[in-house]
Order: structure tokens, then C-alpha cells, then sequence
């Protein structure tokens, strides 16, 4: 095969709240690119939060790992030289392009060309629909290249906020199971949805714009996204749905589509070393993540046992370590804190504002969620004795891990500062109040 065009849209906060992924709202053009594709129903990220997970996302290793361990914008950034996607691919004949949202950052700099795209195309908001337009222009210039490319396109959608987005009717929206069913909730889920059908009707003009430049059989066409949904109790989380996010491709003419389902557990730090060799190159040594392409082209493939997942800086400093098999997840709060995380723009959120009092009690050191018996992970059993062997064993894989990688947490806080939103809430006592244990 020859090398194929890579076109990957990312879009922001959505998780795997999509009608391809079981839920109500409708998403008619990923369902599609789903059921002619290849959807991954266990595909996880590593960090639930914005700037982390896309460089683990670029750079197919950990967060602390690739250096960034909070937002770009709030003055974090991966290492130095560091190898990426587009890094890579211009090393494999590739032409590179960032079209839209990035919010990634190298040696300080927030810069798309720093990342390795050789063209930037940027957009101001990042709509979809206006992003969209700049890749039609592109699609429209490839279709009379010969030079294989890799595209990234970023959408602002389906970050907060989203009140300018059409709301469906309160009754039409599905409440997730691990958020209390209340008018409030629903009024916020309705105006996400509206962000969400935008996200999916780009998605379709994308669609159509490969079909209509002769470029849909040469492209591996690849919608994911960060990280799990702008609602509390997702992200900023190391639960499951603070960590959950869909991934389906369309494979290029040659590669096996026809509506197949994995259900073998992926992290987001697999997916650089399996476009760089789906591309013809070779991983690049020390990465974290290991490469799927077996599994795309029907060969054997050794599944993963596990992934290992961290927050340390948000808009706020809420430092965990974590590890999550098939079976178990194992969390580790290395600061007295609230039992759940809420990032500002969730804690204001009107939903927020129906479970802080919920959420804003203390946390526990450890947690223990058996995935099996309990997978909205809402039994914390790290103190249950019939488990002391699991908590044991992951402990140590998690403390053998933050070891082996250097891992700046060892050493005490991690550098950062709090974003300049919550000085009225801590004024206001809205806040979690530290119990002083």
C-alpha cells in the first residue's frame, strides 16, 4: 500500500457522548464513518484534561513524561526536542498541517510550527464549522498533489461554554447514569448536545470534501478527542468518564472498515506510534505507548493489560496517580482535596451547582474501583479486606512506575498557579474547605 493521507479531527470534551457510542443525541455522520469504519470501544486517555492528553496524544507517552503536566495556556509545556506526529511524518516524506485547535506547547511556546507542522493554518474561536471551511481550501489543493500529507483539524466544540448552541428539548436528553436527573442538568445537557450535532455535521462535510477530491480511498480519516465530558464527576477525573474518549477511523481502500468494533483496551499514547508505522516509519525509542497497526490490519496482536493515568495541574492542583486494568481501577490522591475534582468551568456550571455539596467532602488517600461489579466506580473499596491484595499489588505498580519515570511529583508539589477564577469563589466559600487532617 502506498502511504496513506492521515487526516485526524480532534475535537474538545466530548468523551464518547455520541449516538455511534449509545447515547440519545444525534450524530448521524459519525455514526456512519462508525458503521463503515472502525470504532475502538476502549479507548482511554491518560489524563482528563486539555493540554496533558493531546501531547499525549503528539508524543505517544505520559504526561509527565513529555514534560507538560498542566495548560499551555497557564505556562506548561512539553520537553524540549521532544519527537511528535508531524515531527515524524515530515521525516517520512509527509507535508504537515495544524488546522484549527491546538493547545499544546514546546519549550514555552505555543506555537503550531514548534510542534513540527511545517503549514499552520489558524483559525480565531475554532468554530467547526469555520475550521471547516479552511479545510476545504486544503482538501481542494491536495487533490493535485502527488505528496502524501497528514492533517490535524481542531474543533473548539465541544467545550464550554455552549450557549450559543441550539438546545434540544428537556425530554429528548439522556442524563448520564453518575449525574442526578434534575431540570438543571438536563437544561445543560440540552445546550450540549446542540455543540455536539455541530461537531457531527463538520464531520460530515468532511467527509463529503474527501469524497469529492478523489481522496476518501488514499485517507485514514480518524475522528477522537481529549478527553471525557465538560460535566463533573468526567473530566478533570481519573474515573472512567473523565478518561473515556471515542476514537473511530475510516481506513484507506486496502484495509479491512466495514463496521468493526474493538474492544481492546487502547490508550491515546498508542496512537502516535501506530500512525508513524502505519506511515512506513519506525517508532521512535522510549514512548510509552505501543502501536495498534496490528490490529487494524488483522494481524495478531497482545493486547495491553493496563495504562497508567495522572492529573497534577488543572486550573487548579489536584494531584493523582492511577492505574487501570481490564478489571480494576487505582488511584492514588497525593493532597488532602475534594473527594471529586470539579475545574472551574464545571463547578460554576449549572450542573456543578447541583453537586458540590456532594462532591466538596474530603477525598481519600486511595481508591479501589472494581470495574466489573461496580463501573460507574461509586464503591470505593480500597479499605474492603477481600481487596487488600489488589490495592497491594497496584500501589506497587503505581509507585514502580513513578520511580522508573522520574516522576517530578516524588519530589514534592508540582510548580503552577491557580487560575485567577476561583479568588471570588474562595472569598464567596464556595469552595472546598480543607478539613486540616
Amino acid at each position: 500500500m502506498n502511504k496513506p493521507n492521515i487526516l485526524m479531527i480532534i475535537s474538545h470534551d466530548t468523551g464518547r457522548f455520541l449516538g455511534s457510542y449509545g447515547y440519545s443525541v444525534e450524530t448521524p455522520e459519525l455514526n456512519d464513518m462508525a458503521e463503515n469504519g472502525v470504532k475502538f470501544n476502549n479507548y482511554f486517555c491518560s489524563q482528563p484534561q486539555c493540554s496533558p492528553s493531546r501531547g499525549s496524544i503528539l508524543t505517544g507517552m505520559y504526561g509527565h513524561n513529555h514534560g507538560m503536566l498542566g495548560l499551555a495556556h497557564m505556562g506548561h509545556s512539553m520537553k524540549k526536542d521532544i519527537d511528535t506526529i508531524p515531527s515524524e511524518m515530515n521525516k517520512l516524506g509527509y507535508e504537515t498541517h495544524l488546522i484549527g485547535f491546538f493547545h499544546e506547547s514546546i519549550d514555552g511556546e505555543l506555537d503550531g510550527e514548534k510542534l513540527g507542522y511545517q503549514h499552520v493554518v489558524n483559525v480565531p474561536g475554532n468554530a467547526a464549522e469555520k475550521v471547516t471551511d479552511k479545510v476545504e481550501a486544503f482538501l481542494k489543493e491536495k487533490s493535485q498533489s502527488e505528496q502524501p500529507f497528514y492533517a490535524s483539524v481542531g474543533f473548539e466544540e465541544t467545550h464550554r461554554p455552549f450557549d450559543d448552541f441550539d438546545p434540544v428539548p428537556l425530554d429528548e436528553v439522556q442524563v448520564p447514569s453518575y449525574l442526578p436527573d434534575t431540570p438543571k442538568v438536563r437544561e445543560d445537557l440540552s445546550y450540549f448536545y446542540g455543540s455536539v450535532k455541530e461537531l457531527d455535521k463538520a464531520v460530515g462535510r468532511i467527509k463529503r470534501l474527501l469524497e469529492e477530491n478523489g481522496l476518501a480511498d488514499t485517507t485514514l480519516l480518524i475522528y477522537t478527542t481529549d478527553h471525557g465530558i465538560a460535566f463533573p464527576r468526567a473530566k478533570g477525573t481519573l474515573l472512567d468518564s473523565g478518561l473515556e474518549t471515542a476514537l473511530i477511523m475510516r481506513l484507506p481502500a486496502g484495509m479491512r472498515n466495514g463496521g468493526r468494533m474493538q474492544d481492546e483496551l487502547l490508550c491515546n499514547i498508542d496512537l502516535m506510534p501506530t500512525l508513524i508505522e502505519l506511515a512506513g516509519g519506525n517508532v521512535p525509542d522510549g514512548l510509552d505507548g505501543k502501536s495498534f497497526l496490528p490490529l487494524l490490519a488483522d494481524e495478531t496482536y497482545e493486547e495491553r493489560e493496563s495504562f497508567f493515568c495522572e492529573l497534577s495541574w488543572h486550573d487548579r492542583y489536584h494531584p493523582m496517580r492511577g492505574i487501570r486494568t481490564k478489571k480494576y481501577k487505582y488511584i492514588r490522591n497525593f493532597e488532602e482535596g475534594p473527594k471529586v475534582y470539579l475545574p472551574y468551568d464545571l463547578h460554576e456550571s449549572l450542573t456543578g451547582q447541583e453537586v458540590r455539596d456532594e462532591y466538596y467532602v474530603s477525598n481519600s488517600e486511595e481508591e479501589l474501583y472494581d470495574l466489573e461489579k461496580d463501573p460507574l466506580e461509586q464503591n470505593n473499596v480500597a479499605d474492603d479486606q477481600q481487596y487488600s491484595h489488589i490495592v497491594k499489588d497496584l500501589r506497587e505498580k503505581v509507585e514502580q512506575w513513578m520511580k522508573e519515570s522520574n516522576d517530578p511529583l516524588l519530589e514534592g508539589p508540582i510548580p503552577g498557579y491557580e487560575a485567577e477564577e476561583w479568588k471570588k469563589e474562595i472569598e464567596a466559600g464556595n469552595v472546598y474547605k480543607n478539613s486540616g487532617k
